[in-house]
């Protein structure tokens, strides 16, 4: 490939080097499956995992969510806004309460 980079204008140049960017970050993302992908497959014929190998896991960990309301009757009991409603803040809006109310 032979580029004569004199003759491009400034816009054409930056269009390049974008290309450039992502065929790269492209490129290394794809031997990196690739090397997972054969670490993996050598650690299973030896009759392990490779996170067993290593002694790390592959999947990242979520850390658990901040409390968001309190429980009216009992403060020790909270609720974080994810999954499903707990029956004392169901009540609580079923009396006329607003979220903000039991909200810690």
């Amino acid at each position: 490939m032979d580029f004569n980079l004199n003759s491009l204008s400034l816009k054409e140049l930056k269009d390049l080097q974008s290309q450039v960017a992502k065929a790269v970050s492209s490129f290394e993302d794809r031997k990196k499956r690739e090397a997972i992908a054969a670490l993996e497959e050598t650690a299973r014929a030896s009759g392990f995992t490779l996170a067993e190998l290593t002694g790390t896991a592959l999947t990242r960990k979520r850390s658990p969510a901040v409390a968001k309301y309190a429980n009216p009757a009992d403060a020790t009991d909270t609720w974080s806004g994810r999954g499903r409603k707990p029956r004392w803040f169901v009540a609580a809006l079923a009396a006329g309460k607003r979220p903000e109310d039991v909200a810690i």
